[in-house]
């Protein structure tokens, strides 16, 4: 699922309860420093989420080059958007 700044990867595994999180923010994103702080704003926002994902659930959120430009609040409703395409 794609939405802007980044692009949500998701699988359940039922037979397995632990909800599961990756992240990838590759160099087109933007110097180290960009990167980390994109991905530690992504971290954040994923682990507020978790909670409410299914049982087995597996994420692998990729970063774009725009989420470098983009506000917490405008990834967290990417986020939310792509989450709920995932997981109707």
């Amino acid at each position: 699922m794609s939405a802007p700044g980044l692009v949500l990867h998701a699988h359940t595994e039922p037979a397995d309860p632990a909800r599961l999180a990756g992240f990838v923010v590759g160099k087109v994103v933007g110097p180290a420093v960009t990167r980390n702080q994109v991905r530690r704003r992504l971290q954040h926002l994923v682990a507020s989420r978790l909670s409410e994902l299914p049982a087995g659930a597996r994420l692998v959120v990729r970063a774009t080059p725009a989420a470098a430009g983009c506000s917490s609040t405008a990834l967290g409703d990417s986020l939310d958007r792509a989450l709920a395409k995932a997981y109707r």
